[in-house]
């Protein structure tokens, strides 16, 4: 077998079911290996009933005092039983799974292993796996990988294909010089990939993902400083002039820019009159107005009769921008027109943006990835902007180049991911770096506060009385849907549950990246014309459209997130005239948690919480719900895995002044990895170099 076979070739993946993993962008054998486990399950020792497990994944010894029982209650199948463990009864209770009734024996001992609930004086556990004895010593101390799936396709499926090319003792050719592995203490490539799925213990695990974590680290940061040397010698094909419209503009605005976006913006229109292309980046809190500076730089363009792309990662906050932009154009009277261009609109409507665009009778184009596609053609496109998710790489300055008679047009990229500057350094090497470090002084700062899960009545009932005033909730959860590994909210029970609480007049809706774009951009649109009361989410608001009215965020199982997503989260809230508040509830209650969680009460300031996160989070940080955000890495984290991004930027360095084009015998592997993996296989959410 080899890593470039299609999976189709492996036992038990057919045409149908391959379909299935390529949802998942897994079509060959490599790409299968690369799917790494986003959790694991470790058997602890079976024991016995105890308060502190409550709320918690544990495993029961215990006998089986009933034959189960299978009962029908609407369109539910519910198989019920009684086990006994020390002297305290355990009810078992299974949904829609009717072949369970003949499956256990009165009398048997069992290991049941599921969440730990207390339901009066009834010690409760639904959906429990069960193992006897003998299965359960199997699996004792092991841990057993835990995969992202899609609808239809099993935890169980994915990691019996997975172990079947490990047992093949298919080879995964090193590409790492001997001399680096020995420097940074890094495993093999084979042992890391085996380790990373099927790892002994959590050592073995730790030296897997540790080299795995490097790797992505050195691709990138090689890519990044390759790239940088490729945009420096850009010549600038697009110069402008400063012109009277923008200053217009910043006089007219019904508030004063900071201090910080003034020199940011003049850094911009510097570079937009230089001798080079323009690649800078924005870097801002949530809130302190990149937008506008990123409108300045529209209108300076379009005044010197050139156009801008401005590509949003979403629909919804495509149309958002669009109508916006439109409107400050119309009101301050600016001689410039603005196009929206997005998947979704009817083959009409995109033909006649094409038509606009290529004319050349729009000068601001507003869209999503659509805007780089092949049908559209632009008459001067001279500047391209962006946020951190839809990064251009070469390729894409390519794509755009061919648009514009082979010129290249700036680039000005904008992220609100407040990345500590050590860091920042590392991971925007290709980028001329611009820092928004103010808030607009009208900004009421929200008020925050760290409370465990016995608050969480009280939480609902200040909800109900922001809403009875006319305002929104958004409440975030970790999940999509239940999970049997992981220990957290989710969006679609958590629903169900907040319609049994309030009445019938709250309207409550969910949003989930699961769900298609139309469905997200409906919700979304329902909730920013406050036909939605309350938000149930996931992280997906996190890049969302701005709803001034929502002036309440509950955030479930807070101490599952970075400190720094937290703060991304909160920035949705406190857009308004009126007071905001953020409920950040843990459902870990240790003295550590809460001490952790404190740094959101005392500061709103991203850049202090991004160093705070960098000093808080720990080595064994990337058990449960992994940190999202801007830059997410397959496996690393820039955060919990800090240290290990200092080591590859090190080695980066090293390599790059040794050999600048990789052209030495020892580096011919790793140069082969460089072409072979694209940033958009490392990073999924920014564009190809």
């Amino acid at each position: 077998m080899e890593l470039t076979d299609n999976i189709e070739e492996l036992k038990g993946i057919g045409e149908k079911t391959a379909l299935l993993y390529h949802k998942l962008g897994i079509y060959t054998v490599q790409d299968l290996i690369r799917h790494y486990p986003r959790n694991y399950e470790v058997f602890e020792e079976a024991g016995s009933i105890s308060k502190d497990d409550i709320g918690h994944i544990v495993s029961i010894r215990a006998i089986l005092l009933q034959t189960p029982v299978l009962k029908k209650a609407r369109n539910l199948q519910i198989v019920t039983s009684v086990a006994l463990t020390d002297s305290k009864k355990l009810h078992l209770t299974w949904f829609n799974m009717p072949f369970l009734k003949k499956s256990m024996e009165k009398g048997q001992v069992y290991i049941f292993r599921g969440v730990l609930q207390e339901n009066g004086a009834t010690w409760v556990m639904e959906q429990p796996k069960f193992y006897t004895a003998e299965a359960y010593q199997e699996l004792l101390h092991t841990m057993q990988p835990l995969y992202s799936l899609t609808a239809r396709l099993t935890n169980q499926a994915m990691t019996k294909s997975i172990r079947q090319v490990l047992d093949e003792k298919i080879t995964v050719e090193e590409y790492l010089p001997s001399k680096l592995l020995e420097e940074n203490e890094l495993i093999s490539l084979q042992d890391a990939v085996n380790g990373i799925h099927f790892p002994k213990n959590l050592d073995r695990l730790m030296s897997a993902r540790n080299r795995l974590v490097f790797d992505e680290f050195l691709v990138f940061i090689l890519q990044l400083r390759l790239l940088k040397s490729h945009t420096d010698a850009v010549k600038n094909d697009f110069k402008m002039i400063e012109v009277a419209e923008t200053k217009r503009l910043t006089e007219s605005l019904p508030y004063q820019l900071t201090s910080a976006q003034i020199k940011v913006w003049n850094e911009v229109k510097e570079d937009l009159q230089s001798e080079n292309t323009m690649n800078r980046l924005i870097q801002g809190d949530v809130g302190s107005g990149k937008t506008i500076i990123a409108v300045l730089a529209a209108v300076m363009a379009g005044i010197n009769d050139y156009q801008t792309a401005f590509m949003v990662p979403t629909e919804v906050l495509a149309v958002q921008h669009f109508e916006t932009i439109t409107k400050l154009l119309e009101t301050y009277q600016l001689p410039l027109k603005a196009v929206l261009l997005t998947g979704s609109m009817s083959a009409k409507k995109k033909t006649e943006a094409y038509s606009k665009i290529e004319s050349g009778d729009v000068h601001i184009i507003i869209g999503t990835h659509a805007l780089i596609q092949e049908k559209v053609h632009y008459h001067k496109l001279a500047l391209a902007i962006t946020d951190e998710q839809h990064r251009f790489g070469v390729r894409q300055r390519e794509i755009l180049s061919e648009k514009t008679d082979g010129s290249i047009p700036h680039v000005l990229v904008m992220s609100a991911t407040p990345i500590p500057r050590t860091l920042g350094i590392i991971l925007y090497g290709d980028l001329d770096v611009s820092v928004i470090d103010e808030l607009p002084a009208e900004r009421l700062p929200i008020k925050n506060c760290v409370v465990n899960t016995a608050y969480r009545k009280k939480a609902y009932e200040f909800m109900y009385s922001e809403i009875s005033a006319g305002r929104q909730v958004y409440i975030i959860c970790p999940m999509v849907e239940e999970s049997e590994a992981i220990d957290a909210e989710d969006v679609i029970s958590y629903t169900k549950k907040l319609k049994e609480f309030f009445p019938p007049k709250v309207e409550i809706a969910y949003l989930h990246g699961k769900m298609k774009p139309q469905e997200k951009n409906r919700t979304m649109d329902a909730f920013a014309r406050n036909d939605i009361n309350i938000l149930v989410s996931t992280t997906v608001v996190e890049v969302g459209v701005n709803v001034p009215n929502a002036s309440v965020m509950l955030i479930e199982n807070a101490d599952r997130f970075g400190l720094s997503q937290l703060h991304q989260l909160r920035g949705r809230i406190g857009r308004g005239k009126d007071q905001s508040y953020c409920i950040f509830m843990s459902g870990s209650h240790t003295k550590q948690t809460m001490d952790r969680l404190e740094v959101l009460n005392r500061s709103n300031d991203g850049f202090y919480i991004a160093s705070e996160d960098l000093k808080s989070r720990g080595p064994g940080d990337f058990f449960g719900i992994r940190q999202s955000g801007a830059i997410a890495f397959s496996i690393a984290d820039i955060y919990t895995d800090a240290a290990t991004l200092q080591k590859a930027s090190e080695a980066a360095e090293r390599i790059l002044t040794e050999d600048p084009k990789l052209q030495q015998e020892e580096y011919a592997n790793l140069k082969k990895q460089l072409n072979l993996f694209t940033l958009n296989q490392l990073n999924g959410r920014m564009l190809t170099v």
